[in-house]
């Protein structure tokens, strides 16, 4: 063999580069990876506080070089986000364009498992449960006036104890028991009227006081009275309760806002920036981006706002009115889905949600309960879901499953097991029958039968009190009751698990969400207000005309009735103009009522703003009618004469503007604030028609 002088191994070498052009780095990525060091280095050379404001993103793609390179970083102010920028951090970070975030939340899991940091949990707990209520039969249910009287005086005598009361007692949870896990979707499951609203109520601490409860409900070991339950846990209800003039992403931040959305993450930042710094960690750029934006606070807009958008299918008609029944706004499923969104914004990790499905199709009921697994199962959340009929591929996303009926639990444990239970009952799922289904209709007494499988006996009715104590006595029964009977361990419990305040943002910064949120729905009505002003110097003008004085009568007693009349015209003209606060409050009254019970806000923020913004508006009021009215009625011509009067007149104008605020707070239903209205208009005409014949 000859001897080789080695060219043909170069040529080789040469070879194998020229077919394999990824051997060597190519320059680009040389470059970027340089970048995106330096400015990772700039970061971390900044102070602690400062280094949890700044983030690194790739820019757009409107940014990015023709020539198919990568996206370049830059170094971004997560303060001063607008909403473009606020869109593209939460695009960057689910890391899809699907309704889908599952790689976000995979992300922020890691990053805070490699540092060693936990994420609180919450277990709720409820032992030999049962609530129960007084009511009436028949016809003395309803909500007639005889009724309604009678049921003042029966009220009143038996708690003198001079009449026994004949209402009926009505037991609607019968001695349940069972807890919810951290990190395991469950599902409640029931036919109406079988109690699942009243379930979720009573977890959520938000039981009506008028129903009577027995056991015990504990979060993490702790009652319900050792810390607040509406802000640590959601009840998100079936009804649909929205100021229609907001838009969603309106309602949303406001939202978010009061319940100050930035607390998720923002306990997270300083120790997880502190252990990655020591560990020599470096997070995704990304998932970095996303957290330290989310976690910024006393901004009128929120981050965590356009992540929920995103993830419910609301970006696309974020921008749109949420509508009632006189304005036109979204669809009845999106307006649910705004239900929804407006308590999932909050750092709230518990939620107990009612019936979130209704108006909803079965594509979107699936990718809103798939983001909830995801929620559940990677920040260890706990969620109970409340679902008529849920389809097969929604039902296959939980992981428990507690089966109510008539008020008992037949059924509590995992999901797969449930079938096993019901086949040694006797009972069988027949073929392409959904198991949701099933369920629900073999405690039925017209269906039961059907799904008789035991073939040695003939079928009897088992009635569902006889399930449940069957339930008991198995070994899932069984094993609920050995979890329940061993203490929670409270060495387990984190501080940030259970909330201790009352309200997540201080006096001020609620008294300025209100304030910004009233001043934006006096710019909606504006048509309302431009026409009552016209509507004053209209009626202004009338009265000239009818009261039309050419020469001054101070001292004439005859003139005096007409001028006395005048001003009578004008109480009783400044108390109707007033009268068009009252349905715009009234319509307004659930919300209110809704957001102060989950402690959104305390009922002095809501009403010191309303009453506030009134003010300057009155007083355009009152010096248009003082102007028109005054001189040309002939009344006193001297000015401190005059002064006097618009004094007088701007008192008046405002008492009545805000006193029928003041009446729509006092009472929910409209019925009751009209009759109110109505009694204190013919209070005011009595004594103002006294006067004037007194004067007479």
């Amino acid at each position: 063999m000859a001897a080789s002088n080695g060219i043909e191994y170069l040529e080789m070498d040469m070879d194998a580069l020229m077919n394999d052009p990824f051997a060597r780095p190519a320059n680009a990525e040389t470059v970027a990876r340089d970048e995106e060091e330096l400015q990772w280095a700039a970061i971390q050379r900044l102070p602690s506080q400062k280094r949890s404001k700044f983030a690194i993103l790739a820019r757009n793609a409107s940014q990015v070089a023709p020539d198919g390179e990568d996206p370049l970083l830059e170094i971004i102010d997560v303060r001063k986000l607008d909403r473009r920028g606020r869109e593209l951090v939460v695009q960057r970070a689910l890391a899809t364009k699907d309704q889908d975030n599952f790689n976000l939340l995979v992300g922020i899991k890691e990053r805070l498992d490699r540092v060693g940091l936990e994420v609180p949990k919450v277990e709720v707990r409820f032992e030999n449960l049962n609530v129960s209520a007084s009511v009436h039969m028949g016809t003395r249910s309803l909500p007639t006036l005889v009724n309604f009287v009678r049921d003042i005086l029966e009220s009143t005598l038996t708690s003198l104890r001079i009449y026994r009361t004949q209402k009926h007692g009505l037991t609607i949870l019968k001695d349940v028991s069972g807890a919810v896990k951290p990190g395991r979707m469950t599902l409640l499951l029931g036919g109406p009227g079988s109690g699942k609203s009243t379930l979720l109520l009573a977890l959520a601490g938000k039981l009506d006081p008028n129903l009577k409860r027995t056991g015990n409900i504990t979060y993490n070991g702790h009652a319900l009275d050792e810390f607040v339950v509406p802000r640590t846990a959601a009840y998100i209800s079936q009804t649909d309760n929205h100021i229609g003039e907001l838009t969603v992403r309106e309602t949303l931040d406001f939202a978010a806002r009061c319940q100050n959305a930035s607390d998720g993450f923002a306990g997270y930042l300083e120790d997880l920036s502190r252990l990655e710094k020591e560990n020599n960690i470096r997070p995704t750029p990304e998932i970095d981006a996303f957290m330290k934006a989310a976690s910024v606070s006393g901004k009128k807009h929120s981050l965590v706002t356009d992540y929920v958008l995103k993830v419910l299918g609301l970006d696309l008609c974020a921008d749109t009115l949420v509508g009632s029944d006189m304005v036109r706004g979204v669809s009845g499923g999106q307006r649910k889905r705004v239900t929804t969104g407006e308590m999932i914004v909050g750092p709230r990790k518990t939620l107990f949600m009612d019936e979130i499905s209704t108006g909803l199709d079965s594509s979107t009921t699936y990718q809103i309960v798939k983001c909830m697994q995801n929620f559940v199962h990677q920040m260890e959340a706990t969620v109970l879901m409340s679902l008529l009929q849920p389809p097969p591929e929604t039902f296959d996303l939980f992981d428990d499953l507690i089966v109510l009926s008539e008020g008992y639990i037949i059924y509590q444990g995992p999901r797969i097991h449930v079938l096993e239970f019901f086949e040694s009952l006797g009972f069988s799922l027949p073929p392409r029958k959904g198991l949701a289904d099933f369920l629900q209709e073999v405690v039925s007494r017209k269906d039961q039968a059907q799904y008789w499988s035991d073939q040695s006996k003939s079928h009897a009715y088992l009635p569902v009190s006889r399930i449940a104590d069957l339930f008991k006595q198995s070994e899932y029964g069984r094993s609920i009751l050995s979890d329940l009977s061993s203490p929670y361990d409270r060495t387990k419990n984190l501080p940030s698990s259970l909330t201790m305040s009352k309200y997540a943002v201080s006096n001020w910064g609620l008294f300025k969400a209100c304030y910004e949120r009233e001043i934006l729905l006096i710019s909606r009505h504006r048509f309302l207000y431009i026409f009552r002003t016209c509507q004053v110097a209209f009626v202004g003008v009338v009265t000239c005309t009818l009261f039309l004085r050419t020469t001054l009568h101070r001292t004439d007693e005859v003139n005096g009735n007409l001028y006395l009349g005048c001003l009578f015209y004008s109480l009783a003209h400044m108390m109707y103009n007033g009268f068009s606060e009252l349905p715009i409050t009234i319509s307004r009254l659930p919300v209110f009522f809704k957001q102060r019970n989950n402690f959104f806000h305390p009922a002095w923020a809501f009403s010191i703003p309303s009453w506030i913004l009134r003010i300057p508006y009155s007083l355009i009021e009152a010096v248009i009618w003082s102007c028109v009215v005054y001189y040309t009625v002939g009344f006193a011509p001297g000015a401190g004469s005059c002064c006097t009067r618009y004094g007088y007149s701007q008192y008046f104008w405002i008492c009545c503007n805000n006193g029928f605020l003041f009446v729509g707070w006092i009472h929910p239903s409209k019925r009751c604030n009209q009759t109110m209205v109505g009694l204190g208009f013919l209070g005011i005409s009595i004594v103002l028609r006294a006067t004037r014949n007194f004067c007479q």
